[in-house]
């Protein structure tokens, strides 16, 4: 299913060939190559309760014309964003941005959480 988003550039080895780290592997729930350990130190961190959503889509993709693939909830300060699949990254830009390490899908019926720094399930 997730397939269609591996790359063929040759540049990028293994990571490149790998499919995005935020997307689950395929009937799983985790991201491929993560660990479904729960907790990391930067869930003793986020806000409780967790913040309000900002909005219902990815406000980036919806001023740049685009259409994000998924959706992912910041726990830290609630930012909707685009996953690694959609064309721009949003959520791992605000990441990026941010220092802000975690996440949630803000899919339906999803509620998986990931740590960009610790680059798993949380």
């Amino acid at each position: 299913m997730f397939d269609r988003y591996r790359s063929t550039r040759k540049h990028g080895g293994a990571a490149e060939d790998a499919r995005r780290a935020d997307q689950p592997a395929a009937g799983s729930g985790v991201p491929a190559g993560a660990s479904a350990a729960p907790g990391c130190a930067h869930t003793a961190h986020l806000p409780d309760p967790e913040p309000p959503a900002s909005g219902e889509g990815c406000r980036g993709c919806d001023e740049a014309g685009q259409h994000p693939v998924q959706l992912r909830k910041c726990l830290v300060c609630g930012l909707v964003s685009c996953c690694d699949s959609s064309p721009s990254r949003h959520a791992t830009a605000h990441f990026l941005a941010t220092g802000h390490a975690v996440m949630r899908s803000h899919e339906p019926g999803e509620s998986w959480r990931w740590c960009y720094v610790d680059r798993r399930i949380v």
